[in-house]
């Protein structure tokens, strides 16, 4: 239980937190999809990923039909974006590039709203 109020709280705050940023300077999300071609920086990004995944997943493999399912899938998604990244560089960058900007404003607001739901229940701001 420690460790889901813990990472409901983490992924709740990154989630708010890189939605205020994007929101402030959208530019930034083109800047990330350009930086991908890079294979320092994805090599750098594919390796955090791995690791925030995996710690994700050790500390918290929860799969119960709750608000916990949640932070596990986040951990599992980060664990496969990254050893997509890894393994299959040019493929993946390629796919993203089929992503547009408004699509990912449209993704970080969910997000935003995910980010929200997992402070709440980190929190108990609002008792339903």
């Amino acid at each position: 239980m420690e460790n889901s109020l813990f990472l409901a709280k983490f992924w709740g705050w990154y989630l708010i937190i890189f939605f205020v940023i994007l929101s402030f300077n959208p530019k930034r999300i083109k800047q990330i999809f350009e930086d991908l071609k890079d294979e320092k920086f994805l090599i750098v990004t594919s390796f955090v990923a791995i690791i925030v995944g995996l710690l994700n997943i050790l500390f918290h493999n929860i799969w119960e039909p709750s608000w916990r399912l949640i932070i596990t899938l986040i951990g599992w998604i980060a664990l496969l974006i990254g050893l997509f990244l890894f393994i299959f560089p040019k493929r993946t960058v390629s796919r993203l590039d089929f992503i547009n900007v408004k699509f990912v404003q449209l993704l970080y607001m969910l997000l935003f709203f995910l980010g929200l739901f997992l402070l709440n229940m980190a929190y108990g701001i609002l008792i339903y």
